[in-house]
């Protein structure tokens, strides 16, 4: 596997192994390659998908861009759809059925796992591998991309020895991540935390990580209640889905936890309608949630080829204002860095090497616990957040970002919509 990471510059290297391949080569070896390719080139999935005129095709998903990798024999698909499930415990002669399984491979860094996905298809089966190698996942507060002044917030809360903080987003946005940074800041030999999940993502030091079974009904909500029998200090829940979750949730916030957990909510404020459509008091959330954090990931530009740009008279007024109107206890200087543009090298093929989080953080006041109570919109929660606690918007943090020479304009709109200055 190690040997394979080395000599694995780019994709063009991945195309020419299955086009010199022999028919003879072992399917362990194919499988091999394209796992130790996939690493390499710091992929989150694998697909092997089937085409017609028996043709298959390896695409990679690379800081949340699907690729194409290369072409490949039907034979040769069928030797390593066969490898995938004989390693993911996956039953061989069943293809009419949708099968999910995991298997663990090994590397310098560590265990790293996959879980396989395989699915009938038009021309054969289907595979997806979601390759969980934890060191290329930003496990530390500081690797987050976090602003001073936010990251200087979420420190204090995570202080707090009871209480929720939820992180909000649809899904690949990189929640998970976030909550796991947030249980390795917190980890000390005198606090017990415990995890419920679905699945376990990534293994963390020092940290009781349990999941969910559906075949054995194992669910979040009864998962919890039996956490709760375990003397935990902090509980991550993997998310909050229904009624009985959110309530058990709510409760332990409120008997002395710090819970930790996530909603798919489209901004920070909308956590709040979400939770009274699960059938929570509205009396409770403001006693309980004292964090909400809304995110999505942007691709982080390439130190070693990005490119700074000129702007011009019309950008630079919007620039010049938007500063202006930032909160105070967001830092100027770091924004003098200046917009730049993704420009491509040997290093990140394109221009872009990694993701960022942009954030939008709120948090649960008396003012606005008092608005939870009357039963107002997520608008009126949210303007309260930005005139009483300067809440900077998770596009403004883009911008933010973006002059800070961390990643770019158009990745900010793709991630949030058309920019409004």
């Amino acid at each position: 596997m190690e040997e394979i990471r080395r000599k694995v510059k780019d994709k063009n290297d991945v195309a020419e192994f299955f086009k010199k391949a022999d028919p003879k080569t072992a399917t362990s070896t194919l499988l091999g390659y394209v796992l130790g390719a996939a690493l390499k080139l710091r992929a989150s999935d694998i697909h092997i998908e089937r085409k017609a005129e028996k043709k298959s095709l390896l695409r990679f998903r690379i800081d949340g861009d699907l690729k194409d990798i290369t072409g490949f024999e039907e034979r040769q698909s069928e030797l390593l759809i066969s490898r995938i499930k004989l390693l993911a415990g996956l039953k061989l002669n069943v293809r009419d059925t949708a099968q999910d399984g995991r298997f663990t491979i090994k590397s310098a860094s560590g265990a790293i796992e996959v879980r396989a996905s395989v699915v009938p298809a038009e021309f054969g089966e289907a595979v997806v591998m979601r390759v969980l190698d934890p060191s290329v996942i930003a496990l530390e507060l500081k690797d987050l991309g976090l602003r001073k002044d936010d990251e200087e917030l979420i420190k204090e809360e995570l202080k707090r020895p009871n209480g929720m903080i939820l992180v909000t987003g649809p899904t690949g946005s990189g929640k998970t991540t976030t909550l796991y940074a947030f249980l390795k800041k917190l980890h000390t030999e005198k606090i017990k935390i415990i995890t419920i999940e679905d699945p376990i993502e990534y293994h963390i030091d020092g940290v009781e990580q349990t999941q969910t079974d559906k075949e054995k009904n194992y669910t979040f909500a009864l998962g919890l209640r039996s956490i709760l029998r375990q003397d935990p200090d902090v509980i991550l829940v993997g998310e909050i889905r229904d009624t009985e979750t959110a309530k058990v949730s709510i409760d332990a916030a409120l008997t002395g936890h710090l819970v930790l957990s996530t909603l798919h909510t489209n901004n920070a404020a909308g956590a709040i309608p979400r939770l009274t459509d699960l059938g929570v008091r509205s009396s409770t959330i403001g006693p309980a949630v004292t964090l909400v954090i809304a995110q999505r990931l942007v691709k982080r530009l390439c130190e070693s080829c990005k490119k700074m740009v000129s702007v011009d008279k019309e950008l630079q007024a919007k620039i010049d204002k938007f500063k202006k109107d930032l909160p105070k206890r967001v830092a100027r200087e770091s924004m003098e860095v200046g917009l730049h543009k993704a420009v491509g090298c040997d290093l990140c093929d394109g221009g872009f090497l990694g993701r960022i989080a942009i954030m939008e953080l709120l948090e649960v006041s008396d003012e606005i616990d008092s608005l939870i109570r009357e039963k107002t919109t997520e608008h009126d929660i949210e303007a309260m957040a930005i005139e009483k606690q300067g809440m900077v918007l998770m596009q403004k943090d883009g911008i933010v970002k973006a002059l800070q020479g961390i990643t770019t304009l158009d990745e900010i709109e793709r991630a949030t919509g058309p920019i409004e200055w």
